[in-house]
């Protein structure tokens, strides 16, 4: 049983979230030949505060990359 964790910094809507969970699940089963029963997809939305890029919070990465 296939097992697929995606973290996502937080804030996309539902709909692109089942969407990507469908689109994980085509790729599995084309990929490993199984499925779509078999396949699990878990996405855990990350709080911005909690997401660092090179060191940096992520507000403050993407600040910085603004310049």
């Amino acid at each position: 049983m296939p097992v697929v964790m995606i973290h996502l910094l937080e804030g996309r809507n539902q709909d692109k979230k089942k969407r990507l969970m469908a689109e994980v699940t085509e790729a599995v089963c084309r990929t490993l030949d199984v499925p779509a029963d078999s396949v699990r997809v878990i996405l855990r939305d990350v709080a911005a505060d909690d997401w660092a890029v090179a060191g940096l919070p992520i507000r403050e990465y993407l600040e910085k990359k603004k310049g």
